[in-house]
């Protein structure tokens, strides 16, 4: 397996590309090792996606929980792993902190700390204290561990792109490697934020007005993930199939041709 320390400056390294990364977000091992065998260069966890194939909401879960499922996923594949923290699992900023060194011990190189937590967006003193906190206790690892800022406005009811892109400064401006505000809807506004910060930004696609990647990566994206989609593409097609099922149609079975090849990139010898 390729060295953690490796990994993370590889990771680091993607961000500073002249052209956008795509980082596809597993919920198992399993689908961990079907995206690595496709050929991406780094895998983000989801939170709902792992949430939801343990049978809990997004947010549920606790933190030894997300630390398992941690190990499980680096441990799958060659490639480095970001980890979508939530809003890092600790009521204060020491607690984050120490939940930072947890986390890099699972063989992660990176994290996103989002600035909503118990219900509400944190007021951003708060938000960046904790980041801050973040930032400090990844400084101290042998490795480079790649914090990113998450400022959760647009996918929480406040639309007010001035309030996210001052987040996203305050954030930046504490040590944050990578600034990630979900909801970004076309490239103008990824192109408003670009231009108005000074780290790499990462990209919801899902939410993103339909653009493609090269448009996205045309207005300033560094790094464009999908957050639970691909996780829920998958209970899709199951919920469809078994739906049929239910029925009594086994016509669903035709589909499975087409979805057959992921066994390639599984098992010992994969």
């Amino acid at each position: 397996m390729t060295d953690q320390t490796q990994k993370a400056q590889t990771f680091y390294d993607l961000h500073h590309q002249p052209t956008a990364f795509v980082i596809p977000n597993p919920w198992d091992a399993g689908s961990a090792k079907i995206l690595a065998g496709m050929g991406f260069q780094a895998l983000a966890t989801t939170s709902a996606g792992l949430a939801h194939a343990m049978g809990f909401d997004d947010g549920e879960l606790t933190v030894d929980q997300v630390l398992e499922h941690c190990r499980l996923v680096a441990g799958a594949t060659n490639l480095p792993v970001s980890v979508d923290f939530e809003d890092g699992f600790g009521a204060t900023p020491a607690a984050i902190a120490n939940n930072i060194t947890r986390l890099a011990e699972t063989g992660v190189v990176g994290a996103s700390i989002e600035d909503f937590s118990g219900g509400a967006i944190l007021d951003v003193e708060t938000a960046t204290r904790r980041l801050a906190a973040a930032v400090e206790a990844a400084a101290k690892l042998p490795f480079k561990f790649t914090i990113t800022g998450r400022a959760e406005n647009l996918i929480r009811g406040n639309p007010d792109l001035n309030d996210t892109v001052m987040r996203l400064k305050a954030y930046s401006a504490v040590g944050c490697d990578v600034l990630y505000a979900p909801g970004l809807a076309n490239t103008d506004q990824i192109r408003q934020v670009v231009e108005q910060v000074d780290k790499p930004i990462n990209v919801l696609g899902v939410m993103a007005g339909g653009a493609s990647v090269q448009e996205m990566s045309d207005a300033g994206a560094r790094r464009i993930s999908v957050g639970s989609a691909l996780a829920s593409l998958s209970y899709g097609a199951l919920f469809q199939g078994a739906g049929k099922l239910a029925d009594g149609d086994m016509g669903w079975v035709a589909d499975l041709a087409a979805g057959s090849g992921y066994r390639k990139f599984v098992g010992k010898s994969a």
